[in-house]
């Protein structure tokens, strides 16, 4: 490079010429968030009891279909009084296929199973109809996740009430006779 009269100069895709490289450039970095497991099975105990406490959460036996007519379906959805969106929720391994077919062509209807039950589903959609197997499942499950204080308080075996304060220290002697 010497007797051109010019810089010394590395490469051309250099940062600092024009139409260089990039400086620390931007890179691929996933922006997933596993949320916290106690908030997430509190959020849905909270939200089952909402269902509950509004009168939108139906049990019904069992999910029976005999044909997969999506007419059938609607009628007897019809008779449940579910007049805008509803969410099915069986249990996994019965796999009901005729129950699949049935519910979903119809518009606001979705149907899980019990495993995979989130609080976004139930807060979505206006009326939750779980099959008893499912419901019974839903709660051994919320049941053995709840912490040894929540359990103990929702049964009312809580321990003995705590001692009260200990009462003020009095003043000795001498500050009694400053004072």
């Amino acid at each position: 490079q010497k007797g051109t009269g010019r810089a010394r100069v590395g490469s051309i895709r250099s940062p600092l010429w024009r139409h260089g490289g990039t400086v620390h450039g931007p890179q691929p970095h996933s922006h997933a968030y596993s949320f916290p497991r106690k908030k997430l099975l509190g959020a849905l105990r909270s939200a089952l009891a909402a269902k509950l406490a509004d009168g939108k959460l139906i049990v019904v036996n069992a999910f029976s279909v005999a044909e997969p007519k999506t007419q059938a379906f609607r009628e007897a959805l019809d008779r449940l009084k579910v007049d805008k969106t509803a969410l099915l929720v069986e249990v996994a391994n019965h796999g009901n296929r005729n129950l699949d077919l049935s519910s979903r062509n119809l518009e606001g209807v979705e149907l899980i199973s019990s495993n995979e039950v989130h609080p976004f589903h139930l807060l979505r959609y206006d009326r939750a109809i779980f099959s008893q197997p499912a419901i019974e499942k839903l709660q051994l499950s919320l049941k053995n996740s709840a912490s040894r204080r929540n359990h103990d308080a929702a049964e009312g075996e809580g321990k003995a009430q705590k001692k009260a304060a200990r009462a003020p220290r009095t003043r000795g002697k001498k500050a009694a006779e400053v004072a």
